[in-house]
């Protein structure tokens, strides 16, 4: 990718540098049909959080806590609202922009569960992608023959057969395939920031492997990641800073790995107790 570009509509440098910072954000979830009790559909309680600019720290918490919503919310879901806070990344406020121009910021958010694009190859699908961030920056496209060059090596490093750029997005891809792809994604995107929902679950160890390298390898003082996760395993390979525990949509604890170490060994009980 090319350097950034000062964008002088909005007055603001794509993609951005700097801290994610998030204050006091409280967030609900719209249903599809009206209920008696609206606050039963609030998640986000009151969010607070800070990943310094070449960071990795990892979220964790029991089920129903929160933690897909807030990577949601981050990224501009519209089956979220926001009801309270902020959220920037260096000098960019997140939550001023929509979807697309966050990701222009530097956003990435790797699904849980990546949907299927059965009638558009995965090769368009990267390339578009690729594409539209650059034109939102201000940078030319990106030609289709130092595309592929790219592509395909980002993939070797992936451990992808190249046959995967003919197929579907994400058809009749297994569970460990449509992971890489997420993860591909991001390599190619090369966001400031990435959140990465689940990335690791139903992954065995090689592919988990694999995929902790392909983020390691982004590993840089202008690039920072939340990693969302039940299991310890990916944090072995990762190495992250900080590890934040999510409880009833607060952020109850912060600390070093040993943490995702306590919860391996006792779960989440003594943090649900103090709730």
């Amino acid at each position: 990718m090319s350097e950034k570009v000062n964008l002088t509509t909005d007055n603001l440098v794509f993609p951005a540098q700097g801290d994610l910072v998030l204050e006091k954000i409280k967030a609900s979830f719209i249903a599809d049909v009206d209920e008696e009790n609206p606050q039963d559909r609030i998640i986000l309680q009151e969010i607070n959080l800070h990943v310094p600019a070449g960071e990795v720290h990892v979220l964790m918490g029991p089920n129903g806590s929160g933690k897909s919503t807030l990577s949601n919310v981050l990224a501009g879901s519209p089956r979220y609202e926001l009801l309270e806070g902020k959220a920037s990344l260096g000098d960019v406020d997140l939550f001023s922009l929509p979807p697309e121009k966050r990701v222009a910021a530097g956003l990435f958010m790797a699904f849980q569960s990546p949907i299927e694009l059965p009638g558009v190859s995965n090769a368009s699908f990267l390339r578009a992608a690729v594409n539209a961030v650059r034109k939102e920056r201000g940078e030319p496209e990106i030609a289709p023959v130092d595309f592929l060059k790219l592509v395909r090596k980002e993939m070797k490093n992936l451990g992808m057969s190249p046959d995967m750029l003919k197929r579907g997005v994400n058809a009749g891809f297994s569970g460990g395939e449509r992971k890489r792809n997420e993860v591909l994604q991001m390599r190619l995107l090369q966001p400031t920031f990435a959140i990465l929902d689940e990335t690791d679950s139903g992954l065995d160890v090689d592919a988990l492997k694999i995929i902790a390298d392909g983020i390691n390898k982004l590993k840089s003082p202008k690039f920072s990641a939340l990693i969302v996760t039940h299991h310890h395993a990916l944090l072995e390979y990762t190495q992250p800073k900080k590890v934040h525990i999510l409880v009833k949509g607060k952020i109850v604890h912060s600390g070093g790995i040993e943490l995702a170490e306590r919860i391996q060994k006792d779960g989440y009980k003594s943090f649900l107790e103090a709730r």
